[in-house]
């Protein structure tokens, strides 16, 4: 059996928009924001949130620098509230005493997916806006996944339950 390389293959048209938003926390490092912009362009994802001073840097995050809108607030706490007012759930990524493994969780479709800081993680006033918190298991050392491949995967699985939008 021989395979043929298909590079770039165009994307599959969504049946409906994606209603899921990325919000992240104070970054320390734009190439994070910028691998996290891609990862959300692949996945059809329309808007991130951020705060502080974020910059995407484009040849990172490629074609996700145009495809998705970079919205950038002073802090999330204001921005989640009016978004759970909109009906969405607001889902941190978090080790918490309480968090849901990500492979067993059920995602609304209308969800945020908020994102903490590479170092302390998700802060406690931001935690106070969470409806529920999902963690990625691990197998080894170190505890965690970097914050971009940490989003990419709980985008990826979002997409998993939701195909076609």
């Amino acid at each position: 059996m021989r395979f043929v390389q298909q590079r770039h293959r165009p994307p599959q048209q969504l049946q409906r928009p994606r209603e899921l938003l990325v919000a992240c926390c104070p970054l320390r490092s734009n190439v994070n924001l910028s691998r996290i912009v891609r990862a959300a362009g692949v996945c059809g994802v329309p808007r991130v949130i951020c705060c502080g001073t974020a910059r995407v840097i484009q040849r990172i995050a490629r074609d996700g620098a145009e495809t998705v809108e970079l919205e950038v607030h002073r802090s999330l706490p204001p921005v989640l509230k009016r978004l759970r007012e909109q009906g969405y759930q607001i889902v941190g990524l978090e080790q918490t005493d309480r968090s849901e493994c990500l492979y067993q969780f059920r995602f609304q479709r209308r969800t945020v997916l908020v994102l903490g800081n590479e170092r302390q993680g998700i802060p406690e006033e931001v935690c106070r806006w969470l409806d529920r918190a999902v963690e990625i298991p691990v197998y080894g050392l170190p505890y965690s996944h970097n914050v971009a491949t940490a989003a990419a995967i709980a985008m990826y699985e979002y997409c998993r339950q939701f195909p076609l939008g």
